[in-house]
């Protein structure tokens, strides 16, 4: 999938979202609950929205199920849907430090339990400095920089998956508590 096709959606329907932090919410959401539902997502995504077109809707659905199934792979496939590699370093930091941000409100909206292990924790306090990361970069060695953040970052996604999983149970008992009320 296309990130600047996908991002051609969010822009369309809501200017100050990317598809960057729509992948990261959706991350975050799947890390929490692998049962989340699209329709979750999407109702988080677009409650401020313009009229999206049922074949963007599609699209978007698409996006999700491909983030749940790379997720669960145990190939180790996961990636971030970021801009390609010739896109200007500043955009593409600055799309980072988005995903960033949806990624903590979609562990945030799924979850209300904060008796998190000490390695959980420091994973979050993490990502949370990552929405800190300054675009203003240049050069060989911020690129280089760049890379080893979303190495570790990508390592630190999937470890805070297997641990969010072990308390999965509870997670999704208390998520659909909470969700089927609504």
């Amino acid at each position: 999938m296309a990130y600047n096709a996908c991002n051609a959606i969010f822009l369309q329907c809501d200017p100050d979202l990317s598809a960057a932090e729509a992948h990261g919410l959706a991350t975050g959401m799947l890390c929490v609950n692998d049962q989340t539902e699209s329709t979750y997502w999407l109702a988080e995504l677009l409650q401020n929205a313009n009229q999206v077109s049922s074949n963007d809707i599609d699209i978007l659905i698409r996006l999700f199920e491909e983030t749940r199934h790379l997720l669960a792979s145990d190939d180790l496939d996961f990636d971030f849907f970021l801009p390609e590699d010739e896109v200007a370093l500043t955009d593409r930091v600055e799309a980072l430090t988005n995903w960033c941000r949806g990624f903590l409100y979609g562990v945030g909206s799924i979850t209300t339990l904060t008796n998190w292990s000490k390695d959980t924790r420091e994973i979050l306090k993490d990502i949370t400095e990552f929405t800190k990361l300054d675009n203003d970069v240049d050069g060989e060695e911020d690129e280089q920089n760049f890379v080893e953040i979303t190495e570790f970052l990508k390592s630190a996604i999937l470890l805070l998956r297997e641990e969010l999983a072990d308390n999965s149970d509870s997670t999704n008992d208390l998520w659909r508590e909470d969700h089927e009320t609504n």
